[in-house]
């Protein structure tokens, strides 16, 4: 029992022309638009976040972005991501005291150490 006002309703639904593609909120082109506004900007912050991990943001993004693998891959990111975070300035090796360490190690001669240490002071 098929009807010229089921197929205007079903259109309506499923975002057809009779709702200029606003028709069912999860398959016009405004629910679309939203949707693509959202992934880019929760893959902004996955670039950001990746980057600052010393994981390649760029890479991380694009995965995100694209439309059905963007969930998955966003899944994927938050499991293997580095837990410990970006290191602070005072948990972050010095210069020095790497220099330190390679002296220490027998890596470096008196001298070198001496030289390269007054390097780094200045």
């Amino acid at each position: 029992m098929y009807s010229p006002a089921m197929a205007d309703m079903m259109d309506y639904m499923w975002g057809g022309d009779s709702m200029y593609g606003f028709g069912f909120p999860f398959f016009g082109w405004g629910m679309m638009l939203i949707w693509i506004i959202v992934f880019l900007i929760i893959g902004y912050f996955v670039y950001q976040d990746a980057n600052k991990r010393g994981m390649n943001g760029l890479l991380w993004w694009i995965l995100i972005i694209i439309p059905m693998i963007g969930i998955l891959a966003l899944l994927l990111y938050v499991i293997i991501r580095e837990t410990g975070g970006q290191k602070t300035l005072s948990e972050a090796k010095t210069a020095l005291e790497i220099l330190k360490e390679r002296y220490a190690k027998g890596e470096i001669t008196t001298e070198q150490f001496q030289k390269m240490s007054e390097e780094l002071r200045k």
